[in-house]
């Protein structure tokens, strides 16, 4: 007669044998991840696949519980909710942090890479000195992809920067709100779960984003014009609390770390591939999808070198030798 987990223990209990009071659900730790994209996104299906391997990989050792869509924490409190234990992991815009620390806005910089050899050879200069902020914090860095190429997207062409002149801006972080203003827009800091509101109230009226975040927030329903222009390829960064995953034994450690080289390898060519198939959506929709002008390129470029001045200023000294590093790698 088969016997229900209460009834052994019972069993256990009478005939003075310890009383196993721990299956393996028991025994299995329990992790929440916040995260603040939709599961639709690429970042997100990419951060699931990972999760769903280390369950795998350690036989439901380790359960992390996603929480998308900013619906646990916004994402300016990710960070935070990690380092104090209210989350054991979380992924972030990492530029979005930039008031706390200059140097994580290194890969907003307007304009600075242009491709996704720059964007690997940029991280690969500044990753370290990210890692080592972290270290500081109790945080781990487990891995990072970047979006897309960004846009404009607009209700009329932008032959010249000259065109955004008194527009109201979406933002996301210090470097976007700062290039806003050097066009002579009015910036507004929008999380991207809140954008399709902020145009609806009419807060914002133009954006630069990916194409991906264009489809999250379904931009055909307030912008005519996407613009591709390259701009930046921001990065996302996934991270955990050093405690809680020192907590966990050595063998579920590494094959965490394993996960997160294959999601980091992964993401960034799902990366590449969501900015045609991403862009090819909002065409289909409706949206016209023009190529930028030589004018608007050179002027972008000009502002990306006053802004990187700036940056280089602010960050200090790791900041500038990122920069130099990069500058004399590419030549």
């Amino acid at each position: 007669m088969a016997l229900s987990r209460r009834g052994l223990v019972a069993a256990a209990t009478a005939f003075g044998f310890p009383a196993l009071l721990s299956d393996a659900a028991d025994a299995q730790v329990r992790w929440q991840c916040a995260t603040p994209y939709p599961d639709g996104n690429f970042h997100t299906r990419n951060l699931r696949q990972m999760l769903e391997e280390v369950g795998q990989a350690g036989g439901g050792a380790l359960s992390v519980q996603m929480h998308t869509n900013a619906s646990l924490l916004p994402m300016p409190q990710i960070k935070r909710g990690v380092q104090t234990g209210q989350v054991q992991m979380g992924e972030v815009l990492i530029s979005a942090y930039g008031n706390e620390d200059p140097f994580f806005e290194v890969d907003s910089i307007p304009q600075l890479v242009t491709s996704t050899a720059q964007a690997r050879l940029l991280r690969e200069k500044a990753r370290p000195f990210v890692e080592a902020r972290f270290n500081r914090q109790g945080l781990v860095l487990l891995y990072e992809v970047p979006w897309p190429p960004s846009g404009l997207y607009t209700n009329a062409a932008v032959p010249t920067v000259e065109a955004l002149r008194g527009t109201r801006m979406r933002t996301f972080n210090v470097m976007t709100n700062r290039f806003a203003t050097l066009v002579g827009a009015t910036p507004t800091l929008v999380q991207a779960a809140e954008i399709p509101q902020a145009f609806a109230a009419g807060i914002v009226n133009v954006m630069v984003t990916s194409a991906q975040t264009g489809v999250d927030s379904q931009a055909w329903d307030f912008v005519k014009v996407f613009t591709p222009i390259g701009f930046t390829r921001t990065m996302n960064t996934i991270f955990v609390q050093r405690r809680a995953l020192e907590a966990l034994p050595a063998a579920q450690q590494e094959a965490l770390r394993a996960a997160a080289a294959r999601a980091e390898t992964r993401g960034w060519q799902m990366s590449d591939e969501a900015g045609a198939s991403q862009q090819a959506i909002l065409a289909q929709r409706g949206m016209q999808v023009l190529e930028p002008t030589a004018e608007l390129l050179a002027g972008l470029a000009a502002i990306g070198r006053t802004q990187a001045e700036e940056w280089a200023g602010r960050a200090g000294e790791d900041g500038r030798r990122v920069l130099d590093a990069y500058r004399a790698a590419i030549g």
